[in-house]
């Protein structure tokens, strides 16, 4: 579960948002949504620990992650976290099990996970010479052997045509369903609607998804 409270972040003078309070429990899937700029991706890099907010508390269970020092920011993200970025993270010269290395060094979940996200027997490929769609799949697949109880998504359809976003999607959706807090920001009505809740940055409301 992470939460927040009276989150508020700004630039100088500019407030991109204030007093933000959200709650995303196991199991459950939330979409920031809102216009370019709105800050969906400045959210998320807040909940992730990688952006500081200006004033307010981020918490997962009891631990207000805010407090932490920056030892306990990394150690919070090795342990719990899965982060899904835009432009994949990967390692472009290295392996796809190289990759999957980097969140755990498991045979058996590497082969379950890429065989969940359709890359099955491809371990030794060098991942520049995949494509995009592909390597948002083992980015993916990379999330799912983390096992974290937190997945932050970002854009995560974005580059991504048709069949590989509804893949997406629906792994998305799945890892929620086990049991995962899953944040998504997007723009794509598909991953709206596929979540529980959909919160507008921009306008500071929360709703169910239709």
């Amino acid at each position: 579960m992470i939460r927040t409270e009276q989150l508020t972040k700004s630039f100088g003078e500019r407030t991109l948002w204030r007093d933000v309070d959200l709650t995303v429990p196991s199991g459950r899937m939330l979409a920031l949504v809102g216009s370019s700029g709105s800050g969906k991706t400045t959210l998320l890099n807040c909940l992730g620990l990688l952006e500081q907010p200006s004033s307010g508390g981020i918490f997962h269970g009891e631990k207000n992650l805010t407090r932490l020092s920056a030892g306990g920011r990394r150690r919070f993200r090795r342990t719990h976290l899965g982060y899904l970025f835009q432009n994949y993270a990967l390692m472009d010269n290295a392996t796809i099990t190289e990759n999957l290395d980097v969140a755990r060094r498991d045979r058996r979940l590497q082969a379950q996970a890429l065989e969940r996200v359709g890359l099955s027997g491809r371990e030794r490929e060098r991942v520049h010479r995949m494509s995009g769609g592909e390597q948002q799949r083992i980015a993916l697949a990379r999330v799912i052997v983390k096992r974290s109880s937190l997945v932050l998504a970002d854009e995560p359809t974005g580059a991504l045509d048709e069949e590989n976003g509804r893949m997406v999607i629906g792994t998305l959706r799945q890892m929620a369903d086990e049991g995962c807090a899953v944040v998504v920001a997007t723009h794509n009505e598909d991953v709206r609607d596929a979540c529980d809740e959909v919160f507008d940055v921009h306008t500071q409301h929360l709703a169910a998804a239709v």
